[in-house]
């Protein structure tokens, strides 16, 4: 392809004469044209200044002899990140994504220089995904300095980065993360594959579309399939760990798998904390997470059924369920707590945290005092509201919450064969996921491994 087409085709596909921040700047270079393409705002200025000064000062007599862009890159471009291409469409691709693009008159190819710079916010400590004593950087929505940040902690020649596009409009830049002789190579094959395949497109390229297509499953089915973290030094960890990790470029968090449900009880500050500290905090996340599904079903079934009620836990029981039935109470508060996280979310920072704690208590005295809820009910539902926060995920804290709502139905309708029923039904349903490796989401419990049993409950001594 000659200097005329690839100007045509790159005009045509691109159409730089539309858009005012494709910029297509023509040039001389040793007496020949030159047209270079790029994105108004993705360049460094001073390092093409350089760049410039240095193209402008070639002569014909210098590149006379030169046919090749692989060679005038060779012996004529005074920048590290350069790589040449002879497909038109990587070349459109490459423009899109930040990189400019250099033609010669004369010269086969065309030559692509990664000066790119994205604006990007500053690395501070994630709002979510926060921890006691670890470091106080983040993942930000830039792809290169997201993978520098793991291999800043991972001075191991082990460590790949294994770059790839995906989709066929947005064209996503991702990169996999592992620890080469310690990853699973089969769920590394199957993770290459599902990527290549892959084929989302535009606005839709997020990371919860990209985790809906590597592993399909029933739209009614809660439970994540993938652990998501904002945090450097823990993706970090997981890699150490074998885990795979799959870095996208525009987001914040980065996937780790395979996982189970196992994982989502192993948390940042384990790393940090003694392992008789950490041994005790994952018991306590973990005995709180079952309470957080348990207890409000648990009530119902006793408030309905006053002879199951122990002696010791007669105090604890209404005398009166007030107005409206506790079954309709506990319904009417999952979705009050729903309704004022979500008022918080789009209420500014300065008067979030008042928001939620003012018209918690407004909302809650004035129900007890027109007797529609009883005092009991609203302290299980503070209870299961500060008991979500355990787990920083907020996947894993909306599955938690449609099984304590499926268990609630089921107790309501049925009794205890309802309550006994929603375990079965939630159990049996866990028992049928299968993870990205094709083990159990059970796993160790299904099937049974005694060695990671025993690291479900405890934090062994790193080696």
């Amino acid at each position: 392809m000659n200097y005329n087409d690839w100007i045509k085709n790159i005009d045509d596909g691109l159409q730089p004469d539309k858009s005012f921040d494709i910029i297509k700047r023509e040039l001389e270079i040793g007496g020949r044209r030159a047209v270079l393409y790029f994105i108004d705002g993705f360049i460094k200025d001073e390092v093409y200044e350089k760049i410039l000064e240095f193209l402008y000062k070639q002569t014909p007599e210098d590149i006379a002899k030169i046919a090749d862009m692989k060679e005038f890159a060779k012996l004529k471009m005074p920048y590290v990140e350069v790589d040449c291409s002879y497909d038109t469409e990587f070349v459109k691709t490459a423009i899109l994504s930040g990189p400019s693009v250099l033609l010669i008159d004369g010269i086969n190819g065309a030559l692509i220089i990664d000066t790119r710079t994205y604006p990007m916010r500053g690395i501070e400590e994630p709002q979510k995904d926060k921890s006691l004593r670890g470091s106080r950087d983040g993942f930000v929505e830039t792809l290169v300095m997201n993978t520098a940040m793991i291999r800043r902690r991972i001075r191991d020649s082990r460590l790949r980065m294994e770059y790839m596009q995906i989709g066929t409009e947005t064209k996503l830049d991702v990169a996999v993360s592992y620890l080469d002789g310690k990853a699973d190579k089969r769920i590394l094959d199957i993770l290459r594959k599902k990527l290549a395949e892959m084929d989302i497109k535009g606005i839709s390229m997020t990371q919860q579309a990209i985790a809906e297509k590597l592993q399909k499953n029933a739209f009614f089915n809660p439970f994540p399939k993938f652990k998501f973290t904002e945090r450097p030094d823990y993706a970090s960890a997981c890699i150490f760990d074998g885990r795979i990790v799959l870095v996208m470029d525009n987001s914040p968090t980065v996937m780790i798998l395979p996982i189970s449900l196992s994982d989502f009880f192993r948390e940042t500050d384990d790393y940090y904390f003694l392992p008789v500290v950490a041994t005790y905090t994952r018991i306590v996340r973990m005995l709180v997470s079952l309470a957080n599904v348990l207890v409000t079903p648990i009530y119902l079934l006793l408030a309905s059924n006053p002879d199951f009620v122990p002696r010791w836990l007669e105090v604890f029981m209404p005398s009166d369920v007030g107005q409206i039935p506790l079954f309709v109470q506990f319904l009417i508060l999952e979705f009050m707590v729903d309704g004022l996280r979500l008022a918080s979310l789009n209420t500014p920072d300065a008067l979030s945290n008042s928001l939620g704690i003012v018209g918690g208590l407004l909302l809650s005295q004035f129900a007890i005092d027109a007797g529609w809820f009883i005092t009991e009910a609203i302290l299980l539902m503070a209870f299961i509201t500060i008991a979500s926060f355990s787990l920083p995920s907020f996947e894993m804290g909306y599955a938690m919450k449609f099984e304590r709502l499926l268990l609630l139905v089921f107790t309501q309708i049925l009794g205890i064969w309802g309550f006994i029923g929603g375990i079965v039904l939630i159990t049996v349903g866990m028992l049928l996921i299968k993870t990205l490796s094709g083990r159990n989401y059970l796993y160790p419990v299904v099937p049974f491994n005694l060695k990671g049993f025993t690291e479900l409950f405890m934090r062994y001594p790193m080696k």
